[in-house]
């Protein structure tokens, strides 16, 4: 095969990069292969059969041609299982890759570190010693290289997972992501699909300076064909990773550096996410907070203050953030008239821009209040932790809008 000629000529390399230890359908008509998500999930048993956790209900009236996700509000997420297993984020993710590798023989890993090093935050660790060193490949420090390479795998068949060590260092492949892995599905009049998988460590870790504390979300929100989404648990590191493998269009999976040792229960049995739905985290009656990632737990920690003071806020991980699964986000929306967008990324462009304008367009009539977004600051992220810690959201200035608001 191409592909595996083309895989060990570039087997003999190893990178030399030094790692770094943890501290701690958009363009729907591009591929008429993407499965038919209806529920919350979908839970796959021992025997290979499937089976759907909800059942799909129709919407009571359409909102916009890109909401295509159907959530039915009476399912119970298979994370509430009595039976499972405590994995750290990254093992959940290491867990999800490694089912898929053994499923599906198409599925193989390129990057800096991925093979006997076992990757910078070790989500691949052990693979190369099960599965060899061409589906498991160490690449030379180049980025471009080896994400172009990954996209012509994913042309003659194979179903790459590209790991970018960290995020910013994609920027060098920005030509590869967007000109190629993004369009080639049109370009090419669907003569390829692209299934690719992007991911890696992102977002403002612990004093790495700014170069190490890029947040690419809104760098490629607006390259056509890719999809989006951002892991925030264990449960949900695990499903996305394994959905994002068996997509047929390119999905960049964003991970945050600081949630990798976050622990959680996750079911034995096997289990994938939808790609393009919101996760509904705690219902509440007088305002829509939006957030993803790491942001996630800074909600959760200002709704402990804000219910002690009387307001009952809902919360939404919007997980997709391309594209946005505006029938959880509308249907919230109706129901509180009031929208708090929290993110990390910054505020100039952002997810948060991007989605309120979404809202605006979407469900002006059903606000009682201005949208509010609160992002990070527009400034390359300081390496002092002081100053880091100005830069991006913190719980009190979540409570003081929310106050503000609700007034």
């Amino acid at each position: 095969m191409a592909s595996s000629a083309m895989a060990q000529g570039f087997g003999g390399f190893t990178a030399l990069m030094p790692s770094f230890s943890s501290s701690n359908r958009l363009q729907l008509g591009f591929s008429k292969h993407l499965p038919e998500w209806k529920g919350s999930s979908i839970v796959i048993r021992l025997d290979a059969s499937f089976s759907q956790s909800s059942n799909s209900r129709k919407r009571a009236s359409k909102l916009v041609t890109s909401a295509v996700v159907v959530k039915d509000e009476t399912a119970t997420s298979a994370a509430t299982s009595k039976t499972g297993h405590e994995l750290l984020l990254f093992e959940a993710l290491r867990e999800g890759l490694d089912e898929e590798m053994e499923r599906d023989p198409r599925v193989c890993v390129v990057g800096e570190d991925v093979g006997h090093y076992g990757g910078s935050y070790k989500v691949t660790k052990g693979m190369a010693e099960k599965y060899g060193d061409l589906r498991v490949l160490d690449t030379p420090i180049a980025e471009n290289s080896f994400t172009g390479m990954g996209v012509g795998a994913a042309m003659t068949g194979l179903r790459p997972v590209i790991e970018g060590m960290n995020m910013g260092f994609l920027l060098l492949a920005f030509n590869q992501i967007s000109n190629n892995c993004g369009m080639l599905h049109y370009t090419s009049g669907g003569q390829f699909t692209i299934p690719v998988v992007i991911r890696g460590p992102g977002g403002v870790g612990r004093q790495l300076g700014a170069e190490h504390s890029q947040r690419l979300e809104s760098y490629f929100q607006s390259v056509p064909g890719l999809q989006m989404v951002a892991c925030s648990t264990p449960y949900n590191a695990k499903g996305l990773m394994k959905a994002a493998i068996r997509s047929e269009n390119p999905v960049i999976l964003f991970e945050h550096v600081l949630l990798y040792n976050l622990k959680e229960k996750i079911p034995d049995e096997e289990y994938v996410c939808c790609l393009e739905e919101a996760e509904m985290v705690r219902p509440g009656a007088d305002v829509t907070i939006l957030t993803y990632s790491r942001m996630r737990y800074h909600v959760m920690q200002a709704a402990k203050t804000l219910v002690n003071k009387g307001y009952d806020p809902e919360i939404i991980d919007i997980r997709s953030l391309k594209p946005f699964d505006l029938h959880t986000i509308g249907n919230s929306i109706k129901k509180t008239h009031r929208v708090l967008i929290v993110e990390e990324c910054m505020r100039t462009g952002g997810i948060g821009a991007s989605l309120r304008a979404a809202i605006i367009e979407n469900f002006w009539d059903y606000l009682d209040a201005p949208i509010m977004c609160l992002s990070s600051q527009d400034v390359p992220t300081p390496y002092a932790g002081t100053l880091e810690d100005w830069t991006v959201v913190q719980p009190p200035q979540i409570v003081s809008a929310v106050e503000q608001i609700c007034q």
